[in-house]
């Protein structure tokens, strides 16, 4: 196992232990074995004082549940010689308790699915709760779909020719050289005419080689989702690296909207990154 790679040492998998939660929790297992590092889990259960005095057994039931989910985890844990830290919350809004723990734990990566049994809202692509862990997370993301696997093959990094984020290609470039793997940075010009993307692609090419990584740029033109998820696949990548916010900075319990496509697009992990100057504050 290699240790001390300078990339994220303090994970955070955050599960319910359910079908949908399968790509984080191989993803999170890989990383954390892949790392040399314990991997702190959170498992939250929807409820609150008022309902569990009203229904003790249906909190009972929850609780049986959870520790159940929690059995099944740990043995997953030991197969890859994963040492687990499991906190479970209860909460009325699971995404508090979510942003409540990286928190306490200062945690550098909240890894996560990317949506559960959506019911009446089948047209969402990415999860409530997930959405509002990315808008609030005090860290980094990684949004995983079922299916997702750790990265053996390609980053891709999506560049905002308007407003680059220095946070995306540091850890693009970062994760990169770790892992040895080939980066991709993509610049996506929304309008036509003109496209006044290579400066910022030449900045960020000489800044992801001076940390080591393998580099090469392209220069697009569309809608810059479609873009991004063609070029990924096209580009066989396996990890899409990208800012929470566009070119006009929002507030922070906000994402963009080319960060929620791709997030629900993407056929492979995602990673959103907090901006360099964002502010850590507290849930509204």
């Amino acid at each position: 196992m290699t240790t001390h790679l300078g990339v994220f040492n303090r994970l955070l998998l955050a599960t319910e232990h359910t079908e949908f939660d399968a790509g984080a929790e191989r993803v999170a297992l890989a990383l954390a074995a892949h790392l040399g590092v314990a991997l702190p889990v959170v498992l939250t259960i929807a409820g609150n004082p008022e309902f569990d005095a009203v229904a003790p057994e249906l909190a009972a039931r929850a609780d049986a549940a959870a520790a159940d989910k929690l059995h099944q985890l740990r043995g997953l844990a030991e197969a890859q010689g994963v040492q687990l830290a499991i906190q479970v919350r209860r909460g009325a809004e699971p995404y508090r308790e979510i942003v409540d723990e990286a928190r306490a734990q200062n945690s550098e990566l909240i890894l996560i699915r990317r949506r559960g049994r959506v019911g009446m809202l089948a047209n969402l692509l990415v999860g409530e709760t997930v959405s509002k862990v990315v808008a609030h997370a005090p860290c980094s993301v990684l949004v995983n779909a079922r299916g997702a696997q750790l990265w053996r093959r390609r980053i891709v990094a999506a560049i905002d020719p308007q407003a680059p984020d220095a946070a995306v290609l540091t850890r693009a470039a970062t994760l990169a050289a770790a892992f040895g793997l080939p980066l991709t940075l993509i610049c996506v010009w929304p309008g036509t005419g003109e496209r006044p993307v290579q400066p910022a692609l030449d900045a960020a090419l000489s800044r992801a080689r001076a940390l080591g990584a393998r580099v090469d740029t392209e220069q697009l033109a569309g809608r810059v989702h479609e873009q991004i998820i063609a070029a990924t696949r096209r580009l066989d990548a396996d990890l899409i690296v990208l800012g929470r916010h566009g070119a006009k900075r929002a507030p922070r319990a906000f994402i963009g909207n080319v960060a929620q496509s791709v997030l629900g697009l993407a056929e492979c992990s995602v990673l959103v990154c907090v901006p360099e100057d964002s502010v850590q504050g507290a849930m509204p």
